[in-house]
């Protein structure tokens, strides 16, 4: 159980790669159990430490001489026909993307209930500053420090005028729906848990 599996620790560490990291939030995140990440990947944007630092970093860990930096995390709901079908999280992104490479997906954005924009595109990414470097960064979204307090919105190759990365408040509600009734799409929690979605979620 993703829930307990934290109880009564100091610190998770996780070695390997964003990706190991991502999954040893879902550990951490119910417990608010501090996490470090030792990078044994390739990239590692969210690895604190690397092999060669190890030993510094376990004597620092078992001296107490660490802070714990706090990171925004996404709560992901989707309703369906006004009901509430699905409830999950994300430390770096969401993503709503066409669910078939032939047919872009239509979508509809809305900011704290106001709509904004409608877009033909292949998806819409919604990411935290923690993930202001993953995805969002590769579709053109800024990078955004940890400490700031923001949510990008960065449309995924839109076939309008106007679509330009945003960035809102984290008290926001961002809404998106998918409007064509022949479209589905594919929703990504931390590009690692899938969710299907159907016209008008």
């Amino acid at each position: 159980d993703d829930a307990a599996a934290a109880k009564d620790a100091e610190l998770i560490v996780a070695f390997g790669g964003d990706g190991t990291l991502l999954r040893a939030a879902a550990y951490a995140r119910p417990q608010r159990t501090p996490l470090l990440g030792v990078n044994l990947g390739h990239v590692g944007f969210l690895a604190e430490a690397d092999p060669t630092s190890l030993d510094l970093a376990a004597a620092a860990i078992a001296d107490g001489n660490y802070e714990v930096e706090e990171r925004l995390t996404l709560d992901v709901r989707v309703l369906r026909d006004g009901a509430e079908v699905l409830r999950d999280w994300a430390l770096n992104d969401v993503s709503v993307e066409k669910d078939s490479r032939e047919h872009m997906v239509n979508l509809i954005l809305e900011i704290d209930g106001r709509p904004l924009s409608r877009w033909g595109c292949d998806g819409l990414v919604c990411a935290t500053p923690t993930g202001s470097t993953a995805y969002a960064f590769s579709a053109g979204g800024p990078v955004v420090w940890p400490s700031v307090q923001a949510v990008l919105v960065v449309p995924i190759s839109a076939h309008a005028l106007f679509a330009r990365p945003l960035v809102v408040s984290p008290q926001s509600t961002v809404a998106i729906e998918i409007t064509d009734a022949a479209s589905s799409a594919v929703m990504f929690c931390d590009g690692r848990r899938t969710h299907p979605l159907q016209a008008a979620d």
